[in-house]
């Protein structure tokens, strides 16, 4: 049973997309709270998942696709139900539109790079990304429900959650664009 432990958290992540889509775009506060704990709870799976499978020595070549596919998801459906919903400003839609362009490029360079068995290892920097990324989505997520219940204006925690994900879109196009020299120099000195 415990082999399968990395896995099914990393298919609980997928599990939890429809639910979130839907609390978040009904924007109840008590839904956007919903949506927000649901969120968090499959950023923490990302977490653990990983580092289960490598403690216990259970990696697997299914948590090597379920993993990134699973992150790419979860974050892809909650920035395109935020925008949806309004939940951010008209700003907020750049970076969110950085964000995805560079995980389809990753996934793309991922793939070629696979079939001509180089790794594209994570970064740190990359996690630095993530985790701001993680945050921002979560308080965006969130709303006004958690201002609101102490009695504080949903304002400064949209300036908070969007400027994180200002960051983590800087952060984004580093690490992407270290990945594509990586790409690039394979490529080229394999047509040499």
């Amino acid at each position: 049973m415990r082999n399968n432990i990395p896995n099914l958290l990393s298919v609980s992540r997928i599990a939890f997309i429809p639910l979130i889509v839907v609390f978040a775009s009904l924007q109840i506060p008590v839904c956007d709270a919903l949506a927000c704990a649901l969120f968090a709870a499959a950023a923490i799976t990302d977490y653990f998942d990983g580092k289960l499978a490598r403690t216990w020595g259970q990696t697997s070549e299914l948590g090597r696709m379920l993993d990134p596919i699973a992150d790419k998801l979860l974050v892809a459906a909650c920035l395109m139900v935020l925008v949806a919903a309004h939940t951010m400003s008209v700003a907020g839609l750049f970076p969110a539109v950085v964000i995805m362009l560079r995980e389809i490029l990753i996934s793309g360079l991922r793939e070629y790079l696979a079939s001509a068995r180089v790794g594209l290892p994570v970064t740190l920097l990359a996690k630095w990304k993530t985790g701001l990324q993680m945050g921002a989505i979560g308080l965006l997520l969130l709303g006004p429900a958690g201002p609101a219940t102490i009695g504080l204006s949903w304002f400064p925690n949209l300036i908070i959650g969007e400027s994180m994900l200002w960051m983590a879109a800087a952060l984004t196009l580093v690490t992407g664009w270290n990945y594509l020299r990586v790409g690039i120099h394979h490529a080229t000195s394999a047509a040499t």
